[in-house]
């Protein structure tokens, strides 16, 4: 079989007609024109074979992957998806896979209705980068550093089973079947909470999305916003059953690869917030609160129990250049 140039590959598994979109794959730029009345959020990640991903991860997951990664940052900003470009580093041209790859990749495309408009391909170790863009109506939007004291902090979903899929993939533990299947979607076809970035925009004052563990990175919003955040240890969201406790633990509180999202919120928006987990069907737990910091600490995230006492915690989350 012949081996596809660049251009071939590009034509053969990665242009589909696009909706919203002046000018999109096939040419030096894409043209793209954002509705009136809002702002764009844009977004690139980067996830390389070996350190974001197995090289023998099933491609249509990994082409999933790929961009749900990028909307979870657009969702933790409050933004609706619109566009997406895409660049690949392969070390060979394997057609099944790319096929597979793609499939995976427009699935997740057509489903939160994103259109890819560009990117491009190179030859090297297995890498791929996403650059998504989206939309915030002018003056609204979430951010890092506008939690206020006072705020509610919440988590949605299942922060935790992803890391215990990937515990188990290291030979560290042993999943119940129970458990396995739930764990290992949630590692390899995250569901970004699009639906409730777009309704946090008029209820949250602040987000992130959990990719490097729920207390690191809740710790990005105790320092932007200048507050110290309390994480209340016996609202944490029940531990899966089948698996030791402080393994589990561990997962919730340091895993990584959730994309589950925290966010900051007025204690008034308590019953409208409690709606909007029945309508998503999806699980809000208030875990914590925003306070000022004393004057002797610097702003961190402080694990405490029921009567307020600090638990000490020194497991961190994911950082890349510490080893």
């Amino acid at each position: 079989m012949a081996q596809l140039a660049e251009f071939d590959l590009i034509h053969h598994y990665f242009s589909r007609p696009t909706a919203n979109v002046t000018l999109g794959v096939g040419d030096d730029a894409a043209l793209l024109s954002p509705s009136p009345g809002t702002t764009l959020a844009a977004t690139n990640d980067t996830l390389v074979a070996g350190v974001h991903f197995f090289p023998a991860t099933e491609p249509f997951a990994l082409g999933w992957k790929t961009l749900a990664v990028n909307l979870s940052d657009l969702a933790a900003m409050g933004a609706m998806p619109r566009w997406t470009l895409l660049s690949l580093t392969l070390p060979e041209i394997d057609e099944a896979w790319l096929a597979a790859f793609a499939a995976g990749f427009y699935a997740c495309a057509e489903k939160f209705s994103v259109s890819l408009v560009g990117g491009d391909t190179t030859r090297g170790p297995l890498a791929f980068s996403v650059t998504a863009l989206g939309e915030i109506p002018a003056g609204y939007g979430l951010c890092r550093h506008t939690a206020k004291t006072g705020d509610d902090v919440w988590v949605s979903g299942y922060p935790g089973f992803a890391a215990l899929a990937l515990q188990e993939i290291e030979g560290k533990i042993t999943l119940p079947d129970s458990l396995r299947a739930l764990c290992q979607k949630r590692l390899h076809m995250p569901e970004p909470r699009v639906d409730l970035g777009l309704a946090l925009i008029h209820l949250a004052h602040a987000a992130i999305d959990i990719s490097d563990g729920l207390l690191n990175d809740l710790a990005h919003i105790a320092r932007r916003s200048a507050l110290e955040v309390k994480v209340f240890r016996h609202c944490l969201p029940r531990l899966p059953d089948g698996v030791a406790r402080e393994m589990a633990l561990t997962a919730l509180l340091a895993g990584g690869d959730d994309y589950e999202l925290l966010f900051t919120a007025p204690p008034e928006h308590r019953t409208e917030l409690a709606k909007l987990a029945a309508k998503l069907d999806l699980p809000l737990r208030r875990i914590g609160e925003m306070a000022l910091p004393e004057p002797d600490r610097k702003p961190a995230v402080r694990l405490v129990d029921a009567d307020g006492k600090e638990i000490t915690w020194v497991q961190g989350g994911y950082e890349h250049f510490i080893s």
